[in-house]
């Protein structure tokens, strides 16, 4: 027994639980902070892997509250921290965060024309992957849309930030799709909020008769404003995303973006787990769909195809 005993005194104690590791994943936002649908998604989605807030992971937000020149700054930033991963959540950021490293792995979202970060959507090599809204073939079909609720519809003013290439080239594409539907295109290129109110004054002046959104990140916090001046012009909105139409824009067709931030979580695990951001090919929207307002509709006397609204994915009463 006394062996025994000295032998139990002796024996090495079992291992105590070591910490689980925090990984630290950036996040670059050209937006402002506060609730976000689309962040959520990013963060369900990271849930959904296991991955806990606190315990194994540290999102570090950095913000430009639409004055895109802090982009730059706030991705040195995110470098100087040594994330092991940059989530960019559009193309602005996304190109900041590529100026800012070569290493650092970046995970982007929201972005129309990837080829401007990688060369190759199947091996986009480098440091940087992720998922595009790239849809070159859907904008002819939302001036179609666009069109059954308008039918004698001529003129259709275009709101798209010019200081946007990405932006830029949607309205090129509506331009090109809206010539064999015999409408006319009216530009409201914007390089800021403050030209708004001009831009809308001159589309009256046009005479349009009905708006599209070109939404993209710095358009986000001023929807509401956009939409009020729509209504005080009598232009029916519309834009390629669901949350236009939920804020009380007509309708919206495009890409589910809730989707694509919560597949990008997906991106950001394979990384984690020790998979190359070149490696991982660039992948494409799953999902589309088409909203409409109905609320909307009947304030502004208008009357919905019903073939039209079976064909949607959701109308709002």
């Amino acid at each position: 027994m006394a062996v025994i005993a000295g032998g139990l005194l002796a024996a090495p104690r079992a291992p105590e639980a070591q910490p689980a590791t925090i990984r630290r994943i950036g996040v670059l936002s050209p937006a402002s902070p506060g609730p976000s649908s689309l962040l959520g998604a990013f963060q369900q989605g990271l849930r959904e892997l296991g991955y806990v807030e606190g315990q194994n992971i540290r999102l570090e937000y950095r913000f430009a509250e639409t004055r895109l020149e802090r982009l730059a700054g706030l991705a040195a930033e995110l470098v100087g921290l040594k994330v092991d991963v940059i989530f960019a959540i559009n193309s602005t950021a996304a190109q900041a965060a590529l100026r800012a490293t070569k290493t650092i792995p970046i995970v982007f979202t929201w972005v129309a024309d990837p080829l401007g970060l990688v060369t190759n959507l199947a091996r986009p090599g480098g440091n940087v992957t992720g998922l595009t809204t790239i849809t070159t073939e859907l904008s002819g079909k939302r001036l179609e849309l666009f069109k059954a609720v308008l039918p004698g519809i001529s003129r259709i003013a275009v709101l798209w930030n010019s200081a946007n290439p990405v932006a830029t080239h949607v309205f090129r594409e509506l331009e090109v799709a809206s010539v064999p539907l015999g409408v006319q295109l009216f530009p409201m290129g914007v390089r800021g909020s403050t030209e708004f109110e001009d831009a809308f004054r001159a589309a009256e002046r046009a005479r349009a008769t009905a708006l599209f959104v070109i939404e993209e990140g710095t358009f986000f916090p001023h929807r509401g404003r956009i939409l009020s001046l729509a209504a005080q012009h009598r232009l029916p909105a519309a834009s390629q995303f669901r949350d236009f139409a939920e804020a009380g824009g007509l309708l919206s067709y495009g890409p589910n973006l809730p989707d694509l931030f919560r597949r990008a979580a997906i991106y950001v695990d394979k990384i984690l787990k020790g998979a190359k951001a070149g490696d991982l090919p660039v992948e494409r929207p799953e999902k589309f769909e088409l909203v409409i307002n109905l609320k909307t509709a009947r304030t502004l006397g208008l009357t919905i195809p019903p073939s039209l609204l079976q064909r949607a994915d959701q109308v709002i009463e």
